[in-house]
């Protein structure tokens, strides 16, 4: 019985298999490979065309770039260093790199004022992209448009300074008032900010040279500094206005409400072209004779309440989306519609509409170069007008508009990586 049952039981190993690794073809670059490059024989074929084609584009382009000429004073020149072979003429990025960034009328000995502007504007808005900053430097940014302006623009201090008090008589103003009327504590705020501006027009007046810059003037601004000013400015204050057109929209005062709906589905029907021709033709016959309304600050207010009207749609968008029960939480919790507007549904809604927002800011930035086809010379026009249309550049268009695109690429692209950072940070979702 015993050699019976000896010879049915199996044997059972006491010690574990020593581990094996596993097959080179499920891991590692072979899995990789197999996974995404070659999954099936056509995507197969797919990737060895495309990497036929990578090849043959670089091997055009790395020879163009590396071999390219960075010093001549002249195409002609360039043409007769590289003597036929295929290369770029790069230097007519160093012989008008001031004029591709500044234009070709701001003073020279001048450049540090733009560019001291530039790093400042990092500073300013690191407190509003990141929350781990300390929250004392929210003083400073309030502080850099003022700054800004004295800077780029010049002239007496006085004038920032002016404009300052305006603003913070304004605000003051407006939060007195703010607890009676929305509405009212808004528009007397505005009426008290342009009275002070008003009066502080005869104080700069009689002391024009209080420590003053040399004074440049709007249509000296040109090049990739012209891009950057528009863009940081419209996209700055086409925000607040867009949540305001925004919430008009959704008001329950018909007069507000149409207002908004009429505004937004006017400016989103009409091309940004047609308002910048406006701005810059149109604006100056509704305005007294011997006026001299900034051709700047006419294009700002058009391209601004251009990108409001979209900006205004997003948010739209994103207050649809939040569930009903929302605003009766607000209701329940005893707040006003300012109050839960600005604790509640509002810092929801933006949330949800930050993919539409960045979406509508890096087309707005690209959008400036509209601004070349008024005779404004921002980067695209200094290429097509000033560059161009010397002899000795004549027939540089890769070179030059290459690096326009460079710039326009590094700045949108960081927009859009810090907006993807932010939704994940914030996490978006509705978990």
């Amino acid at each position: 019985m015993s050699d019976t049952h000896a010879q049915t039981v199996g044997y059972v190993r006491e010690t574990f298999i020593p581990e094996q690794a596993p097959p080179h073809a499920v891991t590692g670059p072979v899995k990789w490979l197999r996974e995404n490059l070659f999954p099936s024989w056509f995507y197969g074929i797919l990737t060895i065309v495309s990497v036929l084609f990578i090849f043959y584009v670089l091997s055009i382009f790395l020879p163009w770039l590396t071999g390219g000429v960075w010093d001549a004073a002249n195409i002609r020149e360039c043409r007769e260093i590289f003597a036929g072979d295929s290369a770029g003429c790069f230097a007519v990025l160093t012989e008008r790199w001031h004029q591709l960034l500044f234009g070709f009328s701001y003073p020279q000995h001048a450049y540090w004022r733009p560019t001291l502007a530039l790093i400042l504007l990092a500073v300013a808005v690191a407190p509003v992209l990141f929350s781990n900053l300390p929250r004392g430097m929210l003083a400073f940014t309030a502080l850099y448009p003022f700054i800004a302006f004295y800077l780029v623009w010049g002239g007496t201090i006085l004038i920032p300074l002016v404009a300052l008090a305006g603003v913070i008589g304004g605000y003051l103003v407006y939060a007195q008032l703010v607890d009676r009327s929305l509405v009212g504590g808004l528009i007397a705020g505005v009426v008290a900010a342009a009275v002070i501006w008003w009066l502080g027009g005869f104080v700069t007046a009689e002391m024009p040279n209080l420590l003053a810059l040399e004074a440049v003037p709007s249509r000296d601004m040109g090049g990739f500094m012209l891009n950057m000013i528009l863009g940081v400015v419209c996209v700055s204050l086409s925000l607040p206005i867009g949540i305001l057109l925004a919430l008009g929209r959704q008001s329950s005062l018909p007069i507000i409400k149409w207002i908004c709906v009429v505004f937004i589905e006017f400016v989103r029907g009409v091309p940004l072209i047609t308002l910048l021709f406006v701005a810059n033709v149109v604006l100056a016959y509704f305005l007294p004779p011997g006026t001299n309304f900034d051709l700047i600050l006419r294009v700002i207010i058009m391209i601004t309440l251009f990108a409001s009207a979209y900006i205004a749609e997003v948010i739209r968008g994103g207050l649809a989306a939040l569930p009903r029960g929302q605003y009766e939480a607000a209701d329940s919790l005893g707040l006003d519609y300012a109050q839960s507007m600005r604790l509640i549904i509002l810092p929801q809604a933006l949330k949800i509409s930050i993919p539409g927002i960045v979406n509508v800011a890096v087309g707005l930035f690209k959008d400036t170069t509209l601004v070349s086809i008024i005779s404004m010379f921002d980067l695209v026009g200094m290429i097509r007008g000033p560059i161009l249309a010397s002899t000795d550049w004549n027939g540089v268009y890769w070179e030059l508009f290459g690096f326009a695109a460079l710039l326009f690429f590094v700045v949108c692209y960081g927009i859009s990586q810090y907006s993807q950072w932010l939704e994940r940070k914030l996490a978006t979702d509705h978990r």
